[in-house]
């Protein structure tokens, strides 16, 4: 394959259909949000109407992905009415080697954490430009705030290092998730231990979730040039459950 001849949305539907594989009939599948995710949803919903697929439901992780879900004919349930998610397929903002990532680049991060932590595997699907030797290296940490004190949780952020931006939507209003939160996107630099400051932000009062996925993704497949490679994370020695 040349690399001067694929294009990062062929990449991007290649880790998907790799992924996609994975689905088998009866599945509860979660269902991830990004323009990489929806390559993932489309197959489901085409797997389905050829018959490959059947009794599948799928819990989405966002409302704009309900919405995809409800077109290719995929039928929806939720975390409430579902004891597990057998699968869930999604994008990633940043990769580490170790499996760790960055999400949220969306604005869906909440709900995907709860989907991923109630799913009994995580298949993340990637062009091989998400990779980085450090979260942080190439991507802002999304930090998801309410209104109250956002100026105060801005400030403890860059308290800590780097600089804070509260995401906007294009016309300059401020973007808010489908549970009306703001995003902060934090330019913390290369982060030396995810876990550490994953865990000093979940004890932040204000702060309602952040993109540290630590210990979720339990299969990784990169698309590149030469194709697509599946890494587990119990090959990497990353699983924490």
């Amino acid at each position: 394959m040349n690399t001067t001849s694929v294009s990062v949305e062929e990449l991007k539907a290649m880790a998907a259909a790799a992924a996609v594989a994975l689905v088998q009939p009866g599945m509860v599948v979660g269902l991830g949000f990004g323009s990489t995710a929806a390559y993932a949803t489309r197959l489901i919903g085409e797997r389905l109407r050829q018959g490959e697929l059947y009794d599948i439901v799928g819990v989405p992780c966002a409302e704009g992905t309900a919405l995809l879900a409800r077109d290719v004919g995929i039928p929806l349930t939720t975390l409430d009415e579902v004891n597990t998610v057998d699968l869930t397929i999604d994008g990633a903002d940043e990769v580490d080697p170790h499996l760790a990532l960055i999400k949220g680049g969306g604005g869906a991060l909440l709900r995907e954490k709860m989907v991923a932590q109630a799913s009994s595997r995580v298949a993340i699907i990637v062009d091989e430009s998400k990779l980085s030797p450090a979260l942080g290296s190439r991507f802002a940490l999304p930090v998801e705030i309410v209104d109250f004190g956002q100026r105060a949780t801005a400030r403890w952020l860059e308290a800590q290092g780097g600089t804070v931006r509260l995401r906007l939507r294009a016309d300059g209003q401020p973007f808010r998730t489908d549970q009306g939160h703001l995003i902060l996107d934090w330019a913390c630099g290369p982060i030396a231990d995810p876990a550490a400051l994953a865990e000093r932000l979940a004890a932040r009062a204000g702060i309602v979730e952040h993109g540290l996925f630590i210990g979720l993704a339990t299969d990784l497949f990169v698309a590149g040039a030469t194709g697509v490679r599946h890494v587990a994370a119990s090959d990497c020695g990353t699983m924490t459950r």
